[in-house]
């Protein structure tokens, strides 16, 4: 199943601009912009051809009959997207427990125009103490990549705007869905 990710990939025409930093293999990865399904597909496909192990998460509607095995196959962890859980501890845990862990959560949350990213990825990453990946599809170029790994300060307004200078430029699929603006870490 991985190899046809790939194919369709590079039958679509992409490329990959990939330059992985060192450190890499332990971080949480940002996938973005996050503004249609086919983002999904690719950035596995990324993973898939490179040949990296990445975990990630979608909303627990998905992970039912009868495509729950197949997505937990490819990485897949179901998250219960209600308030007051404790996900954000439960990833950092699983952090904890792996010498080796690429995490990659879409920080807008959904395909649509977000006012606020969800913070969880930032949360995650300095909770755990391990660095943000930011991972990119860039439609007006056909390219898929990853910029550089970013330790975050604790500072949510210089985080934020560091990532913010990395995507600014980079265009989806929709880019009226993609908002930077709403990038507010907390």
């Amino acid at each position: 199943m991985r190899k046809i990710f790939v194919w369709i990939f590079q039958l679509k025409g992409w490329k990959m601009d990939v330059n992985l930093p060192e450190g890499y293999k332990k971080c949480v990865v940002i996938a973005a912009p996050h503004t249609s399904n086919w983002d999904f597909l690719y950035s596995l496909a990324v993973f898939f051809k490179l040949e990296i192990p990445v975990r990630f998460l979608g909303k627990k509607e998905l992970f039912r009959w009868p495509i729950k095995s197949f997505l937990e196959n490819l990485g897949g962890m179901a998250v219960h997207r209600q308030k007051n859980n404790r996900l954000v501890d439960d990833m950092i845990q699983l952090f904890k427990d792996h010498e080796e862990l690429m995490l990659m959560i879409p920080a807008e949350g959904t395909r649509s125009l977000v006012k606020k990213w969800k913070t969880g990825f930032y949360h995650v990453a300095l909770g755990a103490n391990v660095p943000v990946l930011l991972g990119y599809l860039d439609y007006e170029k056909k390219q898929a990549g990853f910029g550089p790994l970013l330790y975050m300060t604790g500072d949510p307004i210089a985080d934020a705007n560091a990532i913010k200078d990395f995507y600014r430029g980079i265009q989806g699929k929709h880019p009226e869905q993609f908002d930077l603006d709403g990038l507010i870490l907390e």
